[in-house]
């Protein structure tokens, strides 16, 4: 599952809090939705690697760490907790 993998790849990062949801259910008949899901996430993140960085440097740090899963998905949502 995707998920899964999203959490995986986020543990070089030491979160102290993580959160993944699939957000796809809510997106049913959008653009990007595909049966079974998979498609729309939202991560929860807090982590002492992120604080230093700017938003930008957090995002890019956080789109670099997922590496091949992005293009994968169809939107991805991340909220960062200081």
């Amino acid at each position: 599952m995707i998920a899964d993998e999203i959490r995986d790849s986020l543990q070089v990062l030491q979160p102290t809090r993580l959160e993944v949801i699939d957000d796809s259910e809510q997106h049913r008949g959008h653009s990007g939705w595909r049966e079974g899901g998979q498609t729309h996430f939202r991560i929860r993140i807090a982590a002492p690697a992120l604080k230093p960085l700017s938003r930008v440097e957090r995002h890019r740090l956080i789109h670099r760490s997922l590496g091949d899963i992005v293009p994968r998905i169809h939107a991805l949502a991340i909220e960062i907790e200081d």
